[in-house]
């Protein structure tokens, strides 16, 4: 049995220009798109990045560099610095290439990246996802993915501040 190489997770980060010449339209490759912050890593995340790719044969995670976090989860966030974020991101099998984005939100990378999947977690709904109306008139979808109960970031930083100790259950 002959597994694919390794890729050293710095390889998989790459910036916006190299990221589209690389990866833009038109590519014989189906590629899934998601977004976010992923300050703490858990398995909500993990999770949910490995289903998104198992909807493609690429995966690019567009992560929020830390003045964005900071605009979008306040003064105390990220908790890990964008580079920190994209390492731990990037040394995800499931995770092909990760690249940061500035903005508030990652519409003008979906815009010209134009994926054939857009993926985001089951606290969405589709028609509320940036970048939607872009790729359905590209031909692409959005796709939402459930879920992990219980598995935040938001709920790990909550219960961390209340010095809860224990785990909860899945």
């Amino acid at each position: 049995m002959n597994a694919p190489p390794l890729v050293p997770p710095r390889e998989k980060i790459l910036p916006r220009a190299e990221l589209l010449a690389r990866y833009g339209p038109p590519r014989a490759q189906r590629l899934v798109f998601t977004n976010g912050c992923f300050d703490v890593l858990h398995r909500g995340h993990v999770e949910y990045l490995f289903a998104a790719r198992a909807l493609g044969d690429l995966l690019v995670v567009g992560l929020n560099s830390d003045d964005s976090v900071r605009r979008l989860k306040g003064p105390t966030r990220p908790l890990n610095p964008q580079d920190d974020r994209a390492v731990v991101l990037a040394g995800l099998a499931a995770v092909d290439v990760v690249t940061l984005f500035e903005e508030d939100t990652p519409q003008r990378l979906i815009a010209t990246l134009l994926p054939d999947l857009l993926v985001k977690g089951g606290d969405y709904r589709a028609e509320d996802v940036v970048g939607a109306p872009e790729v359905i008139a590209a031909g692409g979808r959005v796709e939402i993915i459930p879920l992990v109960p219980g598995r935040s970031t938001s709920a790990l930083v909550h219960r961390m501040a209340r010095g809860d100790a224990a785990c909860p259950s899945p």
